[in-house]
């Protein structure tokens, strides 16, 4: 997962890295530290808590792995590390399994759309690192297949996102069953004041490190603007398609709009797949996959799948709808312009949106090049659109059982 947009004279050798990690490494060709490695690392090896500000791309998994991995091996106790979406916890532990089996670290990934049952028979298996969505992870604590006692690491990624997706009961629900002697860890790409009074409820005397201000876009992507009446999205974009040659990731406001995108797509001969809230866990991974190797050229998807889509090499992040939280068009574009690469962000906007074309340009600090509408192709409009996307509660059905440690021994019937 993490993309290394490496400081020239930096070394990992520095940074108090255990022997064993610094092997891991270099055998995988990760040289010098990104900006967040290289100030993260040392501070949360000592067990102090970090409130980390960086944009995406820029490798903080590795910034809380690393001293997570390397504290759980030289002592007892447990990690936890809660993400917002599926896609982002698999992209996490996929990171961490670079080290952990060399260490002798199990981890088990908790998230919404998998069994339960098989999800029951991780923790038996005793990991020392849980990678959970907020919702599953309160499905497992109230039916009391889990316990988080042993818990001496908490890490909070992406952290805005999760309050964004109305996840802030669950989180304090998670706060409320972890040891008050623990080190917290918070990251993300944002950091609006909600996020910091969550710190200063449950942090102690955090560290802040922030590489970039709240905010601040990736280097090297050139961002541009289109001023379009609605029927015009689509036939847009069809010309960008055959404008540029590589894989294109476009981001749609709701699932629904996402899913008429790709089927316009598709309609017109590209190769498209749909990541969204209405396809199952096995469709976003196949969806996700397809994209990495090139079966799809393009990805259409909603903020809230987006989070944990890792793929170097992404051309163009096309935002066919504007974002209604200008935050999240920083997280957008992030996905372009990754390990130190170059990238483009193209955005699509009605006149009648020129005040959320401000609000972005006042958060990034800068202005969207504005680009003439070149002559189009005359197709059908899509479908209105007009529902918004909402979380889904998540489920609690199930009988209680007793409290098990992540390694709890005791089989437990199919959900």
């Amino acid at each position: 997962m993490p993309d290394n947009q490496q400081t020239p004279g930096l070394s990992f050798l520095t940074l108090g890295i255990a022997p064993q990690i610094l092997q891991i490494l270099e055998s995988r060709r990760f040289v010098t530290p990104t900006p967040i490695q290289q100030q993260s690392i040392p501070t949360a090896i000592e067990g102090k808590d970090i409130v980390g500000i960086a944009q995406t791309g820029t490798g903080k998994t590795f910034a809380f792995g690393i001293p997570m991995l390397q504290r759980l091996a030289q002592a007892p106790g447990r990690g936890l590390i809660v993400v917002p979406t599926r896609e982002l916890a698999t992209q996490v532990d996929d990171a961490l399994r670079t080290f952990a089996p060399a260490l002798g670290i199990r981890t088990a990934v908790l998230i919404g759309g998998a069994s339960m049952y098989l999800q029951r028979e991780m923790i038996r298996r005793n990991p020392r690192i849980v990678i959970a969505t907020p919702g599953r992870l309160n499905d497992h604590l109230k039916q009391g297949t889990i316990t988080l006692k042993e818990v001496s690491i908490l890490v909070l990624d992406e952290a805005d996102r999760m309050l964004d997706m109305g996840f802030r009961p669950q989180i304090e629900e998670i706060f409320r069953h972890v040891p008050r002697e623990r080190q917290t860890m918070l990251f993300s790409a944002t950091m609006p004041p909600e996020i910091m009074k969550l710190a200063q409820a449950h942090m102690k005397l955090p560290i802040r490190i922030e590489v970039a201000p709240s905010g601040t876009t990736a280097k090297g992507v050139l961002q541009e603007l289109f001023i379009v009446q609605k029927a015009e999205k689509l036939p847009l974009l069809e010309t960008l398609l055959a404008e540029h040659r590589g894989s294109i990731l476009v981001f749609s406001r709701t699932k629904h709009g996402a899913k008429k995108i790709t089927r316009a797509l598709r309609d017109t001969g590209h190769t498209a797949a749909e990541i969204h809230a209405n396809r199952s866990l096995g469709q976003r991974r196949e969806a996700l996959q397809g994209f990495k190797t090139g079966k799809y050229r393009v990805l259409v998807a909603t903020d809230i799948a987006a989070r944990g889509i890792d793929v170097t090499g992404i051309e163009v992040v096309i935002n066919f709808d504007l974002p209604d939280d200008p935050n999240d068009y920083v997280h957008r574009i992030g996905r372009t312009a990754r390990a130190g690469r170059e990238g483009r962000a193209i955005s699509f906007a009605t006149a009648e949106q020129r005040a959320t074309v401000r609000d972005i340009e006042r958060l990034v600090r800068s202005t969207l090049n504005r680009r003439s509408t070149p002559a189009l192709p005359k197709r059908a409009p899509l479908p209105a659109d007009h529902e918004p996307y909402r979380a889904q509660p998540a489920s609690h059905a199930g009988q209680r059982h007793p409290h098990r440690h992540f390694g709890s021994s005791r089989r437990h019937g199919r959900r």
